[in-house]
């Protein structure tokens, strides 16, 4: 029964991983369709202008009456404002269909691997990668109750499709119990927030590379035809300001798991610190974020300086989850590889 369970896991991992590539083709679709409607959109505007000055020289002099009195007015002929971009191309809403449709499956297989392994299935590296994933997904949606991110549709399913597919095939092992260091209520709590806290850098990445992008587009004449599709999206500062507080949010996140491995490592190890690897480099991306702050709230770090500092923050945590997790030996060596 475990086995079939498991089973059933991977072949739902696959399915989403599917449907993932499909969101990911919709997005894409959708930012080629921005460019040519940033096109279009220029073509009606001069198409505007042109009308709108001949309609100035084609304007006449009529002659009305009004109480006995002759009265001589100048006559121009209505001129018509082309239309802006509408709530999202038919490209986009199947992106984001597909997004919520492959979540679906992804939870599938999270919940069965869980049930397979009868414990929260990130016990491992194909288990972290496999729950890792689906929360950054779940994020995503959920953000878009507060800020149409739509945009970032590319590089969210992008990424889960290429930590999905690394994860089934260099990290999967079969259903295994616990070792005895995890088998603690803290292996729900600790981990649970530090992959939520992933899931927020991952989404602060993606804006930090849109806002470098489009400022690469505004101070080169030659890229702003390139990346017609920028213009749809937010400005630079809007960009800046959003990646600060979603990776604000991450930081806290973060903060509280630094803090609950701490107290983790006192129950299991007998000591809060032990430099372990994976602690030193836990460590090490909570100051990189916690620097990013400093200066961007004291320094006045703004605009590109502040979305490079954000991406080697992110550097960081894909450095910690791919390299460390997997090459590193110490307390912290569950990847079950």
């Amino acid at each position: 029964m475990t086995a079939n369970l498991a089973t059933y896991s991977v072949v739902l991992t696959y399915s989403a991983m599917a449907v993932y590539v499909i969101a990911f083709i919709s997005f894409a679709l959708d930012m080629a369709k921005r460019s040519g409607d940033v096109r279009v959109a220029e073509g009606a505007d001069r198409g505007a202008d042109v009308a709108a000055t001949a309609s100035k020289r084609q304007a006449k002099t009529v002659a009305t009456v009004q109480g006995g009195t002759v009265v001589l007015e100048r006559v121009e002929a209505p001129v018509k404002s082309g239309s802006g971009r509408g709530g999202g191309s038919r490209f986009e809403r199947v992106g984001m269909a597909m997004t919520i449709l492959a979540l679906v499956l992804h939870v599938g297989a999270v919940v069965l691997r869980g049930i397979a392994a009868d414990r929260v299935p990130w016990g491992n590296m194909f288990e972290f990668s496999l729950t890792g994933t689906a929360l950054i997904i779940a994020i995503f949606l959920l953000v878009q109750l507060w800020q149409n991110l739509k945009f970032l549709g590319v590089f969210i399913t992008g990424l889960t499709i290429i930590l999905l597919g690394i994860a089934t095939v260099n990290y999967y092992v079969p259903v295994v119990p616990l070792q005895p260091a995890l088998q603690s209520y803290w292996l729900v709590l600790h981990v649970f927030v530090a992959i939520s806290g992933t899931g927020f850098f991952a989404l602060g990445a993606g804006l930090a590379v849109s806002q470098l992008v489009q400022t690469y587009r505004l101070g080169h004449s030659g890229a702003a035809k390139k990346l017609r599709f920028m213009e749809t999206l937010p400005d630079a500062d809007r960009l800046e300001v959003l990646t600060y507080r979603v990776l604000l949010v991450g930081f806290v996140l973060w903060t509280f798991t630094l803090i609950a491995g701490a107290i983790w490592a006192e129950r299991a190890w007998g000591r809060y610190w032990g430099w372990d690897t994976k602690e030193v480099w836990t460590f090490i991306i909570w100051v990189i974020y916690a620097g990013y702050i400093h200066a961007r709230a004291t320094r006045g770090w703004r605009g590109a300086r502040s979305s490079w500092l954000a991406l080697i923050g992110f550097g960081a945590v894909m450095f910690n989850f791919s390299v460390v997790n997997v090459f590193f030996k110490g307390l912290h060596s569950y990847s079950g590889l």
